[in-house]
């Protein structure tokens, strides 16, 4: 690859500006492959060059990929109008200028959620045609029936008349009121509406797959972890419902779904 300037090559991997660049190193704040800097137009191979800013490493990726497990009471927006946003939730040494999350979990649910600066990579994920499908697990009100399955596979007809593509639903094995839900779609509150059009009443939701992006059951609620390109890609492999659910912990979501009562 092409060199390019150290400042540039920074900017567009943080949420530094080129002027606060020019600050920092003029204060010995940058290094370059272990030694302080104090000129930001030095030309650098981005695929090979150690940059550190304040103490904290530059990745030497274009893109950033942050998979958040994203608590209650958080919006999937850049903007802060309707409440703290989940932006607040990456460590500032994690976040790029143009971050975003891709795809949005309601203010009151949890779980998996992708934030990038890949325009390019959201687009192809978020596009109708690629129908990734996303599972949750979900707390019911009432113990699931088993009628539900071919509801959902059917395609429910929500109360205000829209219907939805055919769904996967399938009760977890260590409680009458868990279950997991496989949507290939994103309405608005989709997985409460569907729920609701069946009459029972979802207490508490969490994503916990993209596509075949799993979320670790080490990464805590609100916590981080960035994510290489080519787990990302993971995005886009077929993941088997059935399997994903027989071999999914029981102890992840018993524990996190039984705590929240």
């Amino acid at each position: 690859m092409a060199s390019v300037r150290l400042d540039k090559f920074i900017s567009e991997r943080t949420e530094y500006t080129r002027s606060q660049i020019k600050e920092l190193a003029a204060k010995g704040k940058i290094t370059l492959d272990g030694a302080v800097v104090k000129r930001c137009d030095v030309k650098i191979d981005p695929d090979t060059a150690r940059a550190e800013v304040c103490g904290n490493a530059v990745g030497n990726s274009r893109f950033r990929y942050i998979l958040l497990n994203k608590p209650q009471g958080y919006v999937c927006s850049t903007d802060d109008k309707d409440g703290e946003t989940v932006m607040k939730l990456i460590p500032e040494n994690m976040r790029t200028k143009g971050m975003f999350p891709a795809g949005r979990l309601d203010k009151d649910s949890m779980g998996a959620l992708l934030l990038t600066d890949d325009g390019e990579l959201a687009h192809r994920m978020l596009s109708p045609r690629r129908h990734i499908p996303k599972v949750y697990i979900v707390k019911l009100a009432r113990p699931f029936e088993n009628n539900y399955v071919n509801k959902f596979r059917d395609g429910l007809t929500l109360a205000d008349g829209e219907t939805c593509l055919p769904a996967r639903v399938r009760k977890a094995e260590n409680s009458d009121n868990l279950a997991f839900v496989e949507l290939c779609e994103g309405k608005y509150h989709q997985v409460k509406r569907m729920f609701a059009s069946v009459g029972n009443h979802v207490e508490v939701l969490m994503r916990v797959s993209l596509g075949g992006l799993v979320l670790p059951e080490k990464l805590a609620i609100g916590e981080c972890m960035e994510l290489l390109h080519k787990d990302v890609e993971n995005l886009f492999k077929e993941s088997d419902f059935d399997a994903f659910c027989q071999g999914f912990s029981a102890v992840f979501s018993a524990n996190f779904l039984i705590n929240k009562m």
